[in-house]
């Protein structure tokens, strides 16, 4: 008897896992007001690998400021449309850059809005209405890049697990290793940690609000993918390659 059940690849544990990780980003082009402002809230610029002063808040301490955005200063400003992963055994950086041209080339550019939203505690950008072309940008993505992806290991799942799985999204972590992808997906831009007090989330709000102005005002070129390398767990992520649409 044959199961309808869904038929997922075999897990593995070849990859190191605190070895080189690769991501596919929508980050905005570094002459940008969206890019300004994020970079220099986050406090770093991750297409030059520069440290950058973060912005002078009314209410919040700068140590606390550097807590509250420290590991999406570790990402870089980004919104994920591939999620982090190793390459399979045999694939090279330089294949996954070729694939990223490839794939760019044949997209055509489009525009949003930004706002920015409470996201179950954590400040993030998000688009001001949900567009069918980033939806499909980022599936696309997901599908496109899945072959030079390694499979992951059971305690790279156990630790998505831990966050707590509806059926959908342990269905996606294991067809595509992570499980906010395809249905799941959301495109934000994080811009801190989960920050349990209210108060101190609507005070870190304004201050976005605030000096992501210009930001949020401007609508945003969709324009390029931009692929991201990070060498170890413990580095920051760093713009490898910016690959614009239409070539």
């Amino acid at each position: 008897m044959t199961s309808n059940s869904p038929q997922f690849p075999a897990f593995s544990t070849a990859a190191n896992p605190d070895g080189p990780r690769y991501a596919i980003y929508f980050a905005p082009d570094s002459d940008t007001p969206l890019h300004r402002f994020g970079s220099g809230w986050l406090g770093r610029d991750a297409v030059s690998g520069t440290a950058l002063d973060q912005p002078k808040l009314d209410e919040i301490t700068a140590a606390r400021q550097a807590e509250l955005t420290a590991t999406a200063n570790n990402y870089g400003f980004h919104a994920t449309l591939k999620p982090p992963f190793h390459l399979r055994d045999g694939n090279t950086a330089d294949q996954l850059l070729e694939e990223a041209s490839s794939f760019a080339a044949a997209r055509a550019p489009f525009e949003i809005q930004l706002v920015a939203r409470d996201l179950s505690g954590f400040l993030a950008l998000m688009q001001k209405e949900s567009k069918a072309e980033m939806r499909e940008l980022a599936a696309d993505c997901v599908r496109q890049f899945d072959p030079l992806r390694a499979l992951p290991g059971e305690a790279e799942l156990e630790k998505r697990r831990a966050a707590g799985l509806s059926a959908q999204q342990e269905q996606m972590l294991q067809r595509w290793g992570y499980p906010y992808v395809m249905g799941e997906f959301r495109f934000h831009m994080t811009l801190s940690k989960r920050i349990e007090d209210e108060s101190e989330r609507e005070a870190l709000m304004q201050e976005i609000l605030k000096h992501g102005a210009e930001a949020l005002a401007t609508p945003v070129a969709v324009d390029a993918i931009s692929v991201f390398h990070q060498e170890n767990r413990k580095a920051p992520f760093i713009r490898l390659g910016r690959f614009a649409f239409g070539g």
